[in-house]
């Protein structure tokens, strides 16, 4: 084989770098330009009764998102209750005991298709077999939608993080007399148990902001999240569309903004602080 020069090499190395840098450069460009238009439309509303009234019609003044953010977090939390124990369950059994079996591999292949899926599809789904049969949006539909999302992400993050665990603990717990469904449990997933909070953290930031699946589900209301499981519920998300896209108002235009820029906040808080708490 041909050997390269150390000229040749030397500048395949700063070409290499030159680009990395310039795609770094792009994306963080392309980050601070959202942060900077999102705090200079949306910071001039921010206040103590704009985080605590709740949202009003089209043209009331003092409109809040108390009731939105209150909602978001009941959706999002309820979601992540229904997906998270199948979802890990489903990650051990791929990563110890499905490895190379069939139906290991089909449940592996379905949630790749899942994650391929489009959200807005997935809120036609929710809608057809649960919104049309009980004749009403709700914050549980949507909360369904958001775990159907959630379930193949956290599945595969799952098997991932267990499959960096080295062998020679499992090889380990079994020689000490442990079964294998104790060793998976009290050494395999203690061993992983910071990539697995941040999988599953991660989930949760990124259907947070999700709006498709919510329009079909959970709808909207200005009113307080009192009727949950029987009635449209308050979401950030779809708030903004309504306050951004189909208020003629400005004032409501501003409030939109400012709705997006505590969304963005808040998943960029979750973000960091995840990262920065569970390091791998």
């Amino acid at each position: 084989m041909k050997r390269r020069s150390l000229f040749y090499r030397r500048m395949v190395e700063y070409v290499m770098r030159g680009i990395s840098l310039l795609v770094l450069g792009i994306s963080l460009g392309g980050m601070g330009w959202i942060l900077w238009t999102l705090v200079t439309h949306g910071i001039s509303v921010i206040s103590w009764t704009f985080l605590t009234q709740p949202s009003k019609p089209y043209g009331v003044e003092n409109a809040g998102i108390a009731n939105a953010l209150l909602g978001t977090l009941y959706i999002t939390t309820v979601a992540t209750l229904l997906a998270l124990p199948p979802a890990v369950a489903g990650g051990i059994y791929l990563a110890e005991f499905g490895k190379e079996t069939k139906w290991g591999n089909l449940i592996r292949f379905s949630a790749n298709v899942m994650m391929g899926i489009p959200s807005i599809v997935v809120g036609l789904f929710v809608y057809a077999i649960y919104v049309i049969p009980t004749g009403s949006f709700s914050g549980f539909a949507g909360s369904l939608a958001l775990g159907l999302i959630m379930f193949p992400v956290i599945l595969r993050t799952t098997e991932d993080m267990l499959l960096l665990v080295p062998d020679s603990q499992r090889e380990a717990a079994l020689a000490l007399g442990m079964t294998r469904c104790r060793a998976t449990l009290s050494i395999v997933c203690k061993s992983a148990r910071n990539g697995l909070i941040t999988g599953i953290l991660m989930a949760f930031a990124r259907v947070s902001g999700e709006t498709a699946p919510l329009l079909f589900t959970a709808l909207w209301s200005n009113s307080w999240c009192t009727h949950f499981f029987t009635s449209p519920t308050a979401n950030i998300p779809v708030l903004i569309t309504e306050y951004t896209t189909n208020s003629p108002y400005a004032a409501m235009h501003a409030a939109g903004w400012g709705a997006a820029l505590v969304m963005m906040a808040g998943i960029l808080v979750l973000n960091v602080g995840v990262r920065w708490l569970f390091q791998e």
